[in-house]
């Protein structure tokens, strides 16, 4: 094996998010020497010794990257995750959201590898990916949006749940790989929405949007078009619950105007209406529409039919109410028997198109069961399963 240079060692730690104190106590590093552990990792750093390789598939695994990266002659120049919509300059965020970074690297890795088959394959490209500008206004977004998505408003459907499946189906029935993941693979990781709500990768070829499944369940249809926004402005980036960006903010007024209508607003106009009444009458609403409750709520403070505090006030009591449900669903779950089972869910949350394409791929020959695993976010031996369903 090559000598591993020392910087590659302080890159990946720096760039997972961690201190050399936090690195120690995850990787097998004790005492020894006369040293302690932390001076120990400092004299790997310092090129003073040289790792195992036990030691670096542990930091492979803790720092969350390729084992090969590490043999690398230099540490790697970043990726290009696109814009960070959370932020109101487009830059992108400290270390503090590594996790986020780790979960965009998976993401880029898997699509990858599914637009170089599409690229083999001489699949069509998606057309409305980077067609329009902000130039274009709200408008032509919206109007682009109903003829997608015309067969699939959520008011047509009987529940939150029914109304993301059917606009993700449409959705990728046009050509975009729809993910539900907010985790590095298992709860221990997940990832809060604080932090993402959801991503997009404009690509004309393989465009993919990424939804944080931790969040609410009505909160998806939101994420989604939110995202489909994005990829009609050919966006690359990241979402979260923030809106200081214009980016973002004509995002989510596309989006809103499209799940909610103005004329659903009616029964919520100022003057008519009690604030104390208005959480009653916003959940209303949103039942009635199979949207999220922030969402009406947004749509209030959009149209000016309520101020900023009243607004906050709203979504922190929708959201104070949520976690609490979301506690009694959790508990609920633990002392019930049954369920989906593991590779259920797992499939619901790569997604038809993404199984379907990978399952042609796979059976022709021409996707190998190691890069199959790749695209799928799962084992070599599980891929089988994944693909029998």
């Amino acid at each position: 094996m090559p000598a591993v240079n020392p910087a590659i060692l302080s890159w990946a730690r720096d760039s997972a998010g961690l201190s050399v104190e936090q690195a120690v106590a995850k990787l097998p590093l004790k005492a020894a020497y006369g040293k302690s552990p932390v001076e120990r990792l400092e004299e790997l750093e310092a090129g003073v010794r040289e790792p195992s390789r036990p030691m670096l598939v542990q930091m492979a695994k803790q720092y969350r990257r390729p084992l090969v990266t590490f043999y690398l002659s230099k540490p790697p120049r970043p990726g290009d995750r696109g814009t960070d919509f959370r932020t109101l300059s487009g830059v992108q965020a400290p270390t503090s959201d590594a996790s986020v970074q780790a979960l965009v690297r998976q993401v880029v890795a898997r699509q990858s590898v599914l637009r170089d088959l599409l690229m083999e394959d001489e699949a069509d490209e998606v057309p409305f990916v980077g067609s329009l500008s902000l130039n274009d206004g709200r408008k032509a977004a919206l109007d682009l949006a109903h003829r997608l998505l015309v067969s699939a408003h959520p008011s047509k459907a009987q529940n939150p749940t029914q109304a993301f499946d059917n606009l993700r189906d449409v959705t990728q029935e046009a050509g975009v790989f729809v993910l539900l993941k907010g985790d590095l693979g298992n709860y221990r990781t997940a990832i809060d929405t604080d932090m993402f709500r959801g991503f997009a990768l404009a690509d004309r070829l393989a465009p993919f949007i990424v939804i944080n499944d931790n969040d609410a369940r009505p909160a998806w249809s939101f994420t989604l078009v939110h995202e489909l926004v994005h990829l009609f402005l050919g966006n690359t980036g990241i979402s979260a619950t923030r809106a200081d960006n214009p980016v973002e903010r004509f995002c989510n007024d596309v989006a809103s105007a499209y799940l909610l209508p103005e004329e659903a607003l009616a029964v919520l106009k100022q003057g008519q209406v009690e604030f104390e009444d208005l959480p009653r009458l916003v959940s209303q609403v949103a039942n009635a529409h199979n949207v999220s409750r922030a969402l009406v709520a947004y749509r209030l403070l959009r149209s000016k039919q309520i101020q900023r505090p009243q607004y906050r006030t709203l979504v922190s009591i929708f959201h104070a109410q949520w976690q609490d449900r979301r506690e009694q669903r959790r508990e609920a779950a633990r002392s019930a028997d049954g369920g989906p089972s593991y590779y259920t869910v797992r499939r619901h949350r790569a997604g038809k198109a993404l199984i379907d394409t990978v399952r042609r791929a796979h059976l022709a020959g021409d996707l190998p069961t190691t890069r199959a695993a790749l695209v799928l976010g799962v084992k070599p031996t599980q891929v089988g399963e994944m693909l029998s369903g």
